[in-house]
């Protein structure tokens, strides 16, 4: 979903441009979700506040991912969950700034990422991006933002223990699957954050219940009569929302930010998944 891509899109729905770039672009929706784990022990319930795709950047200000922010914490999360693309390129930015917004997070409640494509490495080094991790991984760092790459953390929510999993960008090629599962134990609730969706095929024979992913920004340009034009996933149909997949299920957020400054009947979304037996 490059900047190319979705700025050739203009003249197809540029019916309407200060709404479509000016007004939903912000319109950020509350999105709540009931997911049941009916083989796992969640008696008490666990509430994950997921952010994803906040993409920092010329059209995506501070002030709509502290937006985010508040409409997430007015949920009151048992845990938080951030899904990848911190950044879209290597363009510099407010650190500091940053780094307040998200330890509104941390302070909150325990807070865990995966990475994104955008986030550095092989593939965003290619498109204009850090040509590593050690930016946005000292942004979390600071934070107080626990990153699982290909490894897990186990925490514990309302006298229940819940197994987080995070991978590292299936688009670099660094998805490790037998490293990020290795303490995983049989019969633990185990969430995981794969920013791309398409990372469950790569993962399937590990021991998860619920994946968490972004990526798709929910196709970010959905043009009437014509549908989504352009979705970064080979499985079209893990584009937004929950989805049923071989006995588990799988998020995928359409995402806080955008990469090109517009959507089209995809508001950014916020999410509050509600987790119980």
């Amino acid at each position: 979903m490059t900047r190319r891509k979705l700025l050739s899109l203009a003249p197809v729905i540029g019916a309407a441009p200060v709404y479509e770039w000016g007004v939903e672009p912000n319109w950020l929706e509350q999105t709540f979700q009931r997911i049941r784990l009916p083989h796992r022990n969640l008696s008490n319930g666990v509430r994950i506040l997921q952010l994803s795709d906040f993409h920092a950047s010329r059209v995506v200000p501070f002030s709509l991912i502290e937006k985010a922010v508040d409409y997430g914490l007015a949920a009151k999360p048992d845990l938080i969950c951030l899904t990848g693309d911190f950044v879209t390129d290597a363009q510099e930015f407010d650190q500091a700034e940053y780094t307040r917004i998200l330890r509104r997070l941390s302070s909150a409640a325990p807070t865990f990422a995966c990475l994104g494509n955008h986030d550095g490495g092989a593939w965003a080094a290619r498109w204009h991006g850090f040509g590593d991790t050690s930016v946005v991984c000292g942004l979390l760092d600071a934070a107080g933002v626990t990153l699982l790459d290909n490894r897990s953390e186990v925490v514990r929510v309302r006298g229940q223990a819940v197994r987080l999993v995070g991978v590292a960008d299936l688009w670099s090629h660094e998805v490790d699957g037998d490293s990020a599962f290795r303490d995983v134990q049989h019969g633990e609730t185990t969430v995981l954050l794969a920013h791309n969706p398409d990372s469950k095929d790569v993962l399937a024979d590990q021991p998860w219940d619920l994946m968490l992913s972004g990526h798709t920004h929910g196709g970010q340009v959905i043009v009437p009569l014509v549908g989504t034009r352009f979705v970064p996933v080979r499985d079209k149909r893990f584009i937004a929302g929950l989805k049923p997949w071989n006995g588990r299920q799988v998020y995928v957020s359409r995402g806080v930010g955008n990469v090109g400054g517009v959507r089209v009947n995809c508001r950014p979304e916020v999410t509050i998944l509600d987790l119980s037996a």
